[in-house]
Parts: C-alpha cells; sequence; structure tokens
C-alpha cells in the first residue's frame, strides 16, 4: 500500500493548481488518513487581510478525499457533497489539514477533516460524501 500512497501523493503534488497557486503544498498520506499542509501567503486572503474560505475548502476536502482515495485502489474519487464550519480567521503561519474515513461502503465513503493553524487550534472542520469514479488510477492522470 505505501506505493499507492506515494503515487497519490505525486499525483496530488503535480497538479497545476498545486503548482501554481499552492505551491507550498505538502501532503502525506496513510491507511484511511491524510494530511496537507499549506504556508499561507497574502495571495489567498479576502479583503479584510485573511485566507479566504475557499483556502479552508481546498484543504479540508483535499484531506478528507484523499484518506478516501487511500483505500481506493483501482480509481480516482470524487466528492458527491462537503460540509464544513469555520471555527477561526487565519492570515499567517502554517495550517495543517488531517482527514480521516468514518465509514466506507461499497460506492460511498464518508470523510472528515480538521484544519489545524500552526498552534495546534482548530480553525475549521468538515465532513463529506465521496464516491467512486469511473477514471482509472494511471499515469496519464499523474498516478505514477
Amino acid at each position: 500500500m505505501q506505493d499507492h500512497y506515494r503515487k497519490l501523493e505525486r499525483m496530488y503534488l503535480s497538479a497545476n493548481i498545486n503548482q501554481d497557486l499552492f505551491d507550498t503544498t505538502t501532503i502525506k498520506i496513510a491507511d484511511r488518513s491524510s494530511e496537507i499542509g499549506l504556508t499561507i501567503d497574502q495571495k489567498y486572503f479576502h479583503a479584510l487581510g485573511a485566507i479566504h474560505g475557499s483556502v479552508y475548502f481546498k484543504l479540508l476536502d483535499d484531506a478528507a478525499f484523499f484518506a478516501v482515495n487511500s483505500i481506493v485502489t483501482d480509481v480516482f474519487v470524487l466528492t458527491k457533497s462537503f460540509e464544513l464550519e469555520f471555527k477561526r480567521p487565519v492570515n499567517k503561519g502554517q495550517l495543517k489539514s488531517v482527514g480521516t474515513v468514518v465509514e466506507s461502503k461499497a460506492d460511498s465513503f464518508i470523510a472528515e477533516a480538521k484544519l489545524y493553524n500552526e498552534v495546534g487550534k482548530i480553525v475549521a472542520h468538515g465532513s463529506g460524501t465521496f464516491v467512486k469514479s469511473k477514471v482509472a488510477l494511471t499515469p496519464e492522470i499523474g498516478y505514477q
């Protein structure tokens, strides 16, 4: 399974959004879990000088998503729905999003994620439902 996790990590980091916009992103995948890291930059700020909600969403969804894809070894999974709750604003430092699989069925999965600031306080949390796609995990999509 370690090979599967490393291939997923390389696929994630090679995506254009992570290469071009979220260029300080890190990822670590394990069985039924994943951890996404990001260094905050002003390019993620809204008008009030803190990170935009889309950054919270991306980190939470990505962590939950890859926790699920850690146990799905043949196809790419898709986010069917995702709900999040904001706890506090962030405007500096490091963020860490930790995702875990809560429930797995034959064709759908539930995962949750918590987003922590650099002092370990939860700044947001969320959960979602994920389903298998028909897209095989292949080198053509960066799974290598």
